[in-house]
């Protein structure tokens, strides 16, 4: 890779994950109260689906560390690679959070500690759900993510219509894992917001990391299972599809 794509791929990177926290936890810091759980899930998946193809050429629109590493385990990219990818989106989502503080902070009567779009759990979630719980929610709203993202991509790049069910699935996920978690399903995205947040925002940040981590690395594999290489299912398909009788 030259140095010239790794820069249009690092800048992509920075600049969608920039966007996707800005706008998307924006939508909930600024506009929930409005739009309710409904319209934040479709803030979520419509700036995904436009980021899919607007940068989605480009590097694959990524803008998640949880993605990246799904990429990574499935053959797709180098450590090099993702590393670059991870660098950029956690400055991106610190980049886009500090923009959005910068607005909150001009809103009279609006309140940026504790809360500001950060992800939680036990008093901190809507309906309470404790760690293990918000942990399980994590792991598996992220693989789906992941997996559709695997699926809807050739080797990095977002393909044809790829970005509609991958920004249809994020709405989803947001659909069901804002009452419970805040939905985070993205460590750059828990990031950025819980930095500004501080307190217990910051203190439980690190399941809002390792839990969608761990959510990548199982669509990784499930999708191996039900996409195996090419050289794979050739070898699959001659296989015999039976024993003979003895």
């Amino acid at each position: 890779m030259s140095t010239e794509t790794e820069l249009q791929t690092t800048a992509a990177e920075f600049l969608g994950t920039l966007v996707l926290v800005f706008f998307a936890v924006g939508a909930t810091v600024l506009s929930g109260e409005f739009i309710g759980t409904l319209g934040i899930a479709l803030a979520f998946g419509f700036t995904l689906l436009a980021l899919a193809y607007v940068i989605g050429p480009i590097s694959g629109a990524h803008v998640n560390p949880a993605v990246t590493l799904g990429m990574l385990v499935a053959k797709r990219l180098d450590m090099q690679t993702a590393v670059r990818y991870w660098v950029a989106q956690v400055a991106g989502a610190i980049a886009g959070a500090a923009l959005l503080f910068l607005v909150a902070k001009q809103v009279p009567g609006l309140r940026t500690s504790e809360g500001f779009g950060s992800n939680g759990f036990g008093d901190r979630s809507a309906v309470r759900i404790n760690l293990g719980g918000a942990f399980v929610a994590e792991l598996l709203l992220t693989m789906l993510l992941v997996y559709v993202y695997l699926c809807m991509t050739h080797r990095v790049t977002v393909a044809g219509f790829g970005g509609l069910p991958i920004g249809l699935t994020l709405a989803a996920v947001n659909l069901m894992g804002i009452p419970l978690t805040g939905a985070s399903v993205n460590p750059a995205r828990s990031l950025g917001p819980a930095i500004f947040a501080g307190g217990a925002a910051l203190t439980q940040l690190w399941l809002f990391i390792v839990a969608p981590l761990a959510g990548g690395l199982l669509a990784a594999m499930v999708h191996r299972i039900t996409h195996p290489p090419a050289g794979a299912e050739m070898h699959r398909n001659m296989q015999p599809s039976g024993s003979p009788l003895r």
